[in-house]
Order: C-alpha cells, then structure tokens, then sequence
C-alpha cells in the first residue's frame, strides 16, 4: 500500500496565517524522510482556515526542498485560470524536480462566487469549457502537438524536457470520474468531502468507461481521506475534537482558524451538532496508529486501492508529524 499526503495549509487561531505555510513546507521535508509517495497542496479562496491560495508556488518551494517525494496540486482549480499558464508553471516545476511533478485539476470555484470571480470575471463559462481547457492542458504540459484546426497550434509551453507532469483529475462527484475515464487519466475521489458517499458509484463510473492511453494503459484511481493517529485512541479522539468543532461550523457557512481541542471540548453543541458529530465518529479514521491502519485497509480493500491520500488536521503541528509518523510505521514505508 502506497501512502500520501494533501496538505492544506490550515490556519491556526492566534498564529499568523503564514505560519501556516512554513508549517507546510516542514511537513513535506519530513514525509519525504518518512517515505510518503506524494505530497499533494490544495488551493482555497477567501477562506479563514485553508490558507494555501497558491500550490503552485507551494509546490516550487517543496519540490525544491525535498529528494524523492512527488509533489503535486490537489489541485489547480483550472477554469479560473488560462490552460496555457498553467501548462508553463507546470513545466518550470518540472524543471525543478523532473519525473516527481503531479498536476492535479478540478472544476469546483475552491471558494465563493465573489472570490470565484474576482480571480476571473468569465469563471462560469470556462467553468462550461472545462473539457476543451484540460484536453489543451494536457497537450501543451506533455509537448504534444494540438490539432491543426486548433487556434492555438503553433504554441508550446516552455520549458520543455526528457519528462513531464503527471496529469490527474480530482473531484468528489460522477462527472470528474467520467471526465478521467475520457481522457485516460489518474482520477482522485475526495473521500473526505462527504464521508464517502457516492464513491462506490464514481469509481465504477471510472473504471467501467476507462479509455486507455498510451501513458496510462489501465485505469489509476486513489482517494483523499481524513485520518488522525495518535499514540493513545484517547489522545487521538483529543486531538480530533478541533476538527468537529470546524466542521460544525462549516456546515453553517463559518471558514474560521483551528482552535485548540480545550476550546472545542467546552463549545456547547447542541443536541442537533452531537447527532452530527455522533454520525462523523462512527465512519472517523481516528485512533492509535494500528487502528487507523486497520481501517485504512479495509477502506483500501473494499474499494480495490492500492494508495491512498491521507489529509490530518490538527492544533498543533507536532500531533500532525507525529500522526503521519505513526501511519508510515504501520504500514511500513520506507
């Protein structure tokens, strides 16, 4: 079982924002050392929690930091941005750590309609050209020549090499998984995004329409996941209570910084929030580092994955090294 990481870049209440992506950076050298397989940065808007607005910038200072570990976005939310631009940032990165680059995509705003357009006015019509955007995208980041008829034939992105990006499609619905299965390429389900419902559906989806391409001849799905590994279950479900309290107020539309697991433990839920919470620990990868492992497993067995994408939130960052530590040791990464 291969193992990676999406790192958020989650604010910490009374710590700068931008602590937050020196933390990043700390924890990517540190699963390079672990033996983690990739290292996936997201990108949010306008977002008092997810402060990582730009992977790829992150994922430039990471990929030069670090020896072997793959480095990717999870992904660039494409129809804000011109295909071409992000086919050159994606070849500079390359440049930097050739044959370790991941570019991954998604349809979704990654923020409000606000912020969605103030990063680009015609988001909602690019939004409709997504295809054409990733089959262009895919042509210029790997030197293939577009069509003739293609207005913008002439152009190729620069710089070019020996290697290329790796291009995947991530989404937490049917369309994205049939939109990989189109095109012939790696698809990422985001596990996380609703606990799990409607992955079964999505990744048969995927499977079943699969056209092979001569860089991926077979089908290359993977899903995010949120796990949290301590050295006690007791400490792990601690450590867990800063999440829940986001999470509670995420479901009411607040995007505020992670507090402490003493705040979360004294907020005074009500019966309707700890019904909630209730339903999101009977389906939590939380616990010791052998018992998330366990459930990683039969989640990895029962989808027929052999990855997986862990995502861990904590207050404090050294409960978030020592949760991806406990998960390379049961699994054995090297």
């Amino acid at each position: 079982m291969k193992l990676s990481v999406l790192d958020q870049s989650t604010a910490i209440k009374g710590r700068p924002q931008d602590a937050a992506i020196g933390e990043s950076l700390a924890l990517a050298r540190y699963c390079d050392t672990l033996g983690y397989h990739r290292y996936w940065v997201s990108e949010h808007h306008g977002s008092g929690s997810i402060v990582g607005s730009a992977p790829e910038v992150l994922m430039a200072a990471i990929a030069a930091t670090t020896a072997r570990i793959r480095v990717g976005s999870a992904g660039i939310m494409l129809p804000h941005y011109s295909a071409f631009k992000v086919a050159e940032q994606f070849r500079v990165l390359e440049g930097i750590a050739p044959g370790r680059i991941d570019l991954g995509v998604g349809r979704a705003p990654g923020s409000d309609r606000l912020h969605a357009y103030a990063l680009n006015p015609d988001a909602d019509r690019a939004a409709e050209n997504f295809p054409q955007q990733v089959l262009d995208l895919q042509n210029w980041v790997t030197g293939t020549a577009l069509p003739e008829s293609h207005p913008f034939h002439r152009i190729t992105a620069h710089p070019g090499g020996p290697t290329s990006p790796d291009l995947w499609i991530l989404g937490s619905s049917n369309y994205g998984a049939q939109l990989a299965a189109h095109f012939g390429l790696p698809y990422a389900y985001a596990y996380f995004f609703s606990d799990g419902q409607g992955v079964e559906e999505a990744l048969a989806l995927y499977r079943q329409n699969y056209r092979p391409s001569e860089r991926f001849p077979v089908p290359i799905a993977t899903i995010c996941v949120w796990a949290l590994a301590a050295d006690t279950e007791a400490q792990a479900w601690h450590l867990a209570s800063t999440r829940e309290y986001w999470r509670i107020g995420f479901e009411l539309g607040l995007r505020l910084p992670l507090v402490s697991p003493e705040e979360a433990l004294a907020y005074p839920y009500t019966e309707t929030d700890r019904a909630r919470l209730d339903a999101m620990r009977r389906k939590a990868l939380v616990g010791t580092g052998q018992q998330v492992a366990g459930k990683m497993n039969e989640l990895a067995q029962r989808l027929s994955l052999d990855e997986l994408v862990v995502n861990t939130w904590t207050y404090d960052p050294q409960a978030r090294r020592r949760s991806y530590e406990l998960l390379a040791a049961e699994f054995g990464l090297k």
